[in-house]
Formats: structure tokens, C-alpha cells, sequence
């Protein structure tokens, strides 16, 4: 009996002990990482300005310059950091032109296919590093050919063409930027006959409407001769190490086997100005287009052609075996150093780049920083976190999981590291890492545009859903001091809250895409006109953007919460109820869609409700742990049972992928989400259903319903392969 009554006192005086001397718990460090003392938006401004004081596309010496600038950023905030590099080819204009011939009685007109600077460009002495405008690995040659114009280039707009007894082939199509990716534009073009394609920013998307609007930089519409630029490469990384990292003496596949794959355009492309769009508008004869084809009001009347205008489209481009540069900052974990939370912005960008990419780098740095004059004057929102993360380990805070920092290269260009269609930089250390990724990361947070505009916007994986809001109930909105983000946010959107990550608009893709990483995108404001354009600069984001960059700020701290909560808390905070619920919506809307084709679904609902019962499942075991403590926990080895489930939770995400990959697409392995064949911008469930239903409405043959059919099992299986990783047991 004494001994037992010691045996007690010395577990509550232990205890006590213990609660007395231990440091603040986790929520205490991540109240502090969002608190207006760790914040500053005076240096996110500062070195905003400093990164995008030139033009620093991927293989530039600018962007080397920028990358040694974040390097030396995070070293100084006691980050580990490193370069991570790769060989990869990318590809620069070396000629162009563009020549117009309206009619066979008028004289030709010559575009000096040129972005005008403005009276009191503070960026005029470094207008001419810009790149001169060119689509990224386009199709070198020469081209002549009647005008068709083709709205925005999707496959619909084709058939709407066939419909009026457009024939296509042979001609020179003028499309739109607006709905679709532009690679997209120019594969549908070449699918449809034609023999070149231009690509134009009209005033009604972009340029405030027409009549007596306004352009940048006295509004924030796009000027007259912006130009949008942007790669065409329909693949993912490095076109000549399909799969693999473009380390150096790697193998490559020839240029023309880059052709072969279908992934590089066939046919020249070039991007133009609103202003020489019109022009050979006004060229274009034929039936008039249809009313939602039409410009704005004091636009001239569109038709379809073909012709009279012809164009004489010339480009050469070289191809170069370039480097580029990852920086890679690493904040160790504590209790589970294998574990890892991945956050990741792009660098290089086409222009200044002062919404795209880098108010997201400045976010990351930011957070990060400590309190010296170097670490002050970090930018980007990337730069943001690290300010703060380190302002928290000053304070105390360690880790429990390891947080890496990523600052990608060459996204731009596709993805090479994980950004646009291509993912350079991001895809490459995927590939090359693709065992200890799959087997160790937790989650991957980016953010890429950080700021445009106004109002929140959040993308992810289901099972991110309840993080993110209350991430965002926890944050301020930077415009409405008397409301947070999360209630700015619902009152905004008027279709689903989070969206997804289908599309392969950013270095999330071969995380998700590829390997099967849990997901989340974020941002503050939608699409902005100048995208892409030489007006992309830190001016545009000063009047128009963030003028006060409190948006900069409040996104850091969403993205930063997030993963402080994924990276301290005891039990991963995901919740595969959100998925379940989630793919149930998207298959009822499919079955609905081909109601009348003989399709059974029934595979795919079963493995679904299956799913939803698994995580119910883990939920309550989760809390049946939490439960069971008292206070002589910390003696029982329960810690084993929380990784075994936290295991579960992260590896669960990898089961929906599969080795073949979709379709035609094997880089994609992931059979919930990935783009659509036709529009890689477009988020799409299970893409591979919806490809091959596509297929089959244009065959329209019982072999091609009998894959939908096949389609379907496929991720039926996936989905129970899920489940089973979440009951953690074996059949």
C-alpha cells in the first residue's frame, strides 16, 4: 500500500514537474507565427522590388544572380540551404517575324512584334534583357496560309467551325488566349489541319472591355501591344529525360524522338499583342462568328474566314543544354526527422515576374526570417515564412517533422522544376527523388502567383479540406480588419470552396501527379490581365496588386500555418471523409453525363463507400488514443501506434496512383486527379474516365464504351487500394 501511494506521488510530483518546466505547446508557436510582431510587410515590399529589378528568365544570368540572392537569404536566417542543379535543354528565340497581307489588292503590313515601355517606365534601362515574345519550345519554320479565326482554341470551337463549313486545313488559325493552356491551343490547331497558329490577348479578357477603359499603367489592364508569353511543351520536365532526372552525363533521346512523343508542338505558334490580333481581325472575311465569339463593343465585327488576310508566320528558335538552380532550405524535425513537409515556390519568370512567381518567393522568405538587417530584407512570401519559422526557432520552437524549403528553376518552361505543364526544376528533384518522396513526404504546399488581386483562393487534395479552413479562420483578412479570411472566402465564392489540383498549372504536379504527395495550392485574387506580359512588375503590384502588401502577408501566414500544423502536430491533421464525400459528388456527376451508354458504376461507389467506412475507422481510432491517456501516458509506449496510423494517413494518397499512368499519359500516375487530354489548365476527376469518355462520344463504337468501362475499374481499384492502406490491414 506505501509503496503503491509513493509509486503515485512520484508520478503526480514527476508530472508536475514535467508541466512546470516544459517549454509552450505547439499552438502557442503557431499563434506567434501569425502575429502581426513576426510580420512585415515593409520588407516583403523591399525585396519584392530587389528580385524583380530585372527581367530573369530560366538559364539567365539574372535568375542565377536571384537564385545566389535566396541562397545567401536563408543561410543568413541559420536555414541549411543548398543549390540542387540540372542540365536541362530549354529553348530561346534567335528570329522571328510576322507578315499580314489583307488583301490581294492591299500591301503587306510587318508587326515589329514588340511590348512598348511607357512614359516613366522605371524599367526602361533593362526593357531590352527581355526576352523578345516567343512561345517556349515552339516549332521552328516557316509558314503562309489564310487566317481562320478559331475563338479560344478548344475542341469545341473545331466542331462549331465543322458545323459552319469551316474547313481548317491548310490555314494559319488566329485563337484567343483565355480558356484553355496554350500548348493546347496549338495541339488542336495541328489535330484540326492547320498549318501555324497565333495566339492573341483580346481587350474583352484582357484589356478592360475596350470604349474609354483604361490601361496599364494608369489602370491594370493590359496594354495594347502586351504580349503574352509562356512555353507550349505538353509534357512534364525535361523534354530529353522523359521520366528521369536531367542529371549531368545523363541519358537523353534525341531531339527527333522528343518530337515523336507528341508532347512538343508540330506545327509554329507564336504569341501577339491585342493590338496585331485585331489588326488581322479586321482582314478576315467570311461568315460572321457567333455572338459569345465576339470582342468587345467598339471591337471590329468577327468572322471566321478563311481568309482573304494571309500571314506569312517565320520563326527560329535554339535549343539549349542549360543549368539551372533549385535553393533548397531544410529546418530538421525533432521527434520524426524522416518525415517532411515540403513547401515550394518557382523563381525564374518570363519577364519581372512580380506577381508571377515572385510574390510567392518573397511569401516563403519572409516567414523565415530572423531579426538581423540581411534576414529583414528577404522577399517573396516564400521568404516570409522563412523569416518567421526562424524568428520561432529563436524563440524556442523546434520542428517535430523536418520542413523543407523549396525555390524552384524553370517552371516557366514546363514544370522542369515543377511548375507549368513541363515543372522543370520541381519535376526533375521528383524524379531524382521519387523513392524517398514517396516513402517520406508528409504533404506539398505551394504557392506560386501569391498575389493578384483581392480575395482568397485555395486548392488541395480532399483531405487538406478542414486544415485549410481553419487556417483560414485563424488569419485576418488583409482588406476587412473585422472579419478573417475564412469568412471573406465563403461569402466570395458561389461554386465548391476548395478547389482542385487537375490541372497542371504548377509545381504541385509531380508531387500529386507523379507520385501521389497530398496537395495544396493558395493564393490572394484570380487571373490578372498583364499575365505573362513585360508589365508584370514590381509597379503593376504596387498600384494594382498589394499597394499596402498586406495580401502578401496574410497569404504567408495562411501557408505557413498550415505547415506548422503538419508539421507539429502528434496526428497528421487529414481527414479521408472529405475524399470520400468528394468522389462520391464526381462520380454521380459522371454516371449522370452517360446515363444512357450502359455503363455500370456500381464498382466504383461500392469501393467509395468502403473508403468512407476506413476513414470513419482511423477517425475514431485516432481518438480512441487520445482518450486513453492519463497521466502516467508518457510511460506507455503508445508513440509506435501514432506513427503506424500517421503512416496510414500519408501513404494512403499514393494508393491512388498507378504504375501505367493514364492513357497515352504515363507520366501521370495519379487516376483521381490530373489534366484533361485537351486542356492541361483544367482540373479535372478522374481524368481517365473522362478522356476515354471523350473518345468514346467521338468514335461513338462499342470498343471505345468498353474502355470507359475499363476506365472505370481502374479506379475502382484504386480507391480500394486506398481503403486498405487506411485499415492498415491485410485481406
Amino acid at each position: 500500500m506505501l509503496k503503491t501511494t509513493g509509486a503515485t506521488f512520484l508520478a503526480i510530483a514527476t508530472s508536475f514537474f514535467i508541466l512546470l518546466f516544459s517549454p509552450p505547446p505547439k499552438s502557442y508557436y503557431h499563434s506567434l507565427f501569425i502575429s502581426s510582431s513576426l510580420s512585415d510587410n515593409a520588407s516583403i515590399s523591399h525585396h519584392l522590388r530587389t528580385l524583380t529589378r530585372r527581367p530573369h528568365v530560366a538559364g539567365s544570368q539574372a535568375n542565377a544572380e536571384a537564385a545566389s540572392y535566396v541562397l545567401s537569404t536563408l543561410s543568413a536566417c541559420n536555414i541549411k540551404a543548398h543549390i540542387v542543379s540540372y542540365d536541362v535543354l530549354l529553348t530561346y528565340p534567335d528570329s522571328r517575324s510576322l507578315t499580314l497581307t489583307p488583301s490581294p489588292s492591299e500591301p503587306p503590313i510587318t508587326f515589329d512584334l514588340k511590348q512598348e515601355i511607357y512614359e516613366g517606365d522605371p524599367y526602361a534601362d533593362v526593357a531590352d534583357e527581355v526576352l523578345p515574345t516567343n512561345h517556349a519550345y515552339a516549332k521552328s519554320g516557316s509558314v503562309v496560309g489564310p487566317v481562320v479565326y478559331v475563338n479560344y482554341g478548344r475542341v469545341e470551337d473545331y466542331g462549331t467551325l465543322k458545323e459552319m463549313g469551316v474547313n481548317v486545313t491548310g490555314t494559319v488559325v488566329l485563337a484567343r488566349y483565355g480558356e484553355i493552356y496554350r500548348g493546347d491551343i496549338v495541339m488542336n490547331a495541328f489535330e484540326a489541319g492547320a498549318i501555324g497558329a497565333l495566339v492573341y490577348t483580346d481587350r474583352k479578357d484582357y484589356g478592360g472591355g475596350g470604349g474609354d477603359a483604361k490601361w496599364f499603367p494608369d489602370d491594370k489592364w493590359m496594354p495594347p501591344s502586351g504580349v503574352q508569353v509562356g512555353t507550349v511543351y505538353n509534357g512534364s520536365g525535361d523534354p530529353t529525360t522523359p521520366g528521369w532526372a536531367s542529371s549531368e552525363g545523363c541519358e537523353r533521346v534525341s531531339v527527333e524522338e522528343v518530337e515523336s512523343s507528341g508532347d512538343v508542338p508540330l506545327i509554329p505558334s507564336m504569341p501577339i499583342s491585342g493590338a496585331d490580333g485585331e489588326t488581322i481581325l479586321r482582314s478576315i472575311g467570311g461568315q460572321i462568328a457567333k455572338d459569345n465569339w465576339q470582342g468587345s463593343k467598339d471591337a471590329p465585327t468577327y468572322r471566321v474566314g478563311p481568309g482573304p488576310g494571309v500571314v506569312n508566320l517565320e520563326y527560329n528558335g535554339k535549343q539549349v543544354i542549360t543549368t539551372i538552380q533549385n535553393v533548397m532550405g531544410v529546418i530538421e524535425g525533432v521527434e520524426e526527422p524522416d518525415r517532411f513537409v515540403i513547401l515550394g515556390n518557382h523563381r525564374d519568370a518570363w519577364t519581372f515576374g512580380a506577381v508571377d512567381p515572385n510574390s510567392g518567393t518573397a511569401a516563403l522568405l519572409e516567414r523565415f526570417h530572423p531579426w538581423d538587417k540581411l534576414c529583414i530584407s528577404a522577399e517573396f512570401p516564400i521568404m516570409q515564412v522563412a523569416q518567421r519559422l526562424q524568428k520561432l526557432q529563436r524563440s524556442g520552437w523546434k520542428p517535430r517533422r523536418t520542413i523543407i524549403l523549396c525555390n524552384w528553376d524553370a517552371e516557366e518552361y514546363g514544370l522542369v522544376c515543377l511548375a507549368w505543364l513541363s515543372l522543370t526544376g520541381s519535376t526533375e528533384w521528383v524524379e531524382e527523388n521519387r523513392e524517398l518522396l514517396a516513402s517520406r513526404a508528409v504533404a506539398y504546399l505551394n504557392v506560386d502567383c501569391a498575389v493578384s488581386g483581392a480575395g482568397f483562393h485555395a486548392s488541395g487534395t480532399p483531405q487538406l479540406d478542414d486544415l485549410l479552413k481553419q487556417a483560414a479562420q485563424q488569419v485576418q483578412d488583409p482588406d476587412n480588419s473585422s472579419q478573417t479570411i475564412y469568412e471573406q472566402w465563403i461569402q466570395s465564392t458561389e461554386s465548391s470552396l476548395i478547389g482542385r489540383l487537375g490541372g497542371a498549372g504548377s509545381d504541385y504536379a509531380a508531387f500529386l501527379q507523379h507520385i501521389g504527395v497530398p496537395a495544396a495550392d493558395m493564393r490572394f485574387g484570380a487571373g490578372y490581365p498583364v499575365y505573362h506580359s513585360m508589365y508584370d512588375d514590381y509597379t503593376w503590384m504596387d498600384k494594382f496588386g498589394d499597394p499596402m502588401f498586406h495580401r502578401n502577408v496574410a497569404v504567408a501566414s495562411v501557408w505557413g500555418l498550415v505547415a506548422l500544423r503538419l508539421a507539429d502536430e502528434e496526428f497528421l491533421p487529414f481527414n479521408y471523409h472529405s475524399y470520400a464525400l468528394e468522389l462520391q459528388k464526381r462520380a454521380e456527376d459522371l454516371e449522370n453525363e452517360i446515363s444512357d451508354k450502359g455503363i455500370t458504376f456500381s464498382p466504383l461507389f461500392k469501393s467509395i463507400e468502403e473508403l468512407s467506412k476506413a476513414a470513419r475507422k482511423i477517425n475514431n481510432q485516432k481518438k480512441e488514443i487520445k482518450e486513453a491517456r492519463g497521466w502516467t501516458s508518457m510511460w506507455r509506449n503508445d508513440h509506435v501506434k501514432v506513427r503506424e496510423l500517421n503512416d496510414r494517413l500519408m501513404m494512403a494518397e499514393r494508393a491512388f496512383t498507378d504504375s501505367d499512368g493514364l492513357l497515352r499519359r504515363p507520366w501521370y500516375k495519379h487516376l483521381i486527379y490530373a489534366p484533361s487530354r485537351h486542356n492541361d489548365y483544367g482540373s479535372t476527376s478522374f481524368p481517365g474516365i473522362d478522356d476515354a469518355i471523350e473518345n468514346a462520344k467521338n468514335l461513338n463504337t462499342a470498343e471505345s464504351w468498353h474502355v470507359v468501362q475499363h476506365e472505370v475499374w481502374r479506379v475502382a481499384r484504386a480507391v480500394k487500394h486506398a481503403s486498405l492502406v487506411l485499415v492498415g490491414k491485410l485481406t
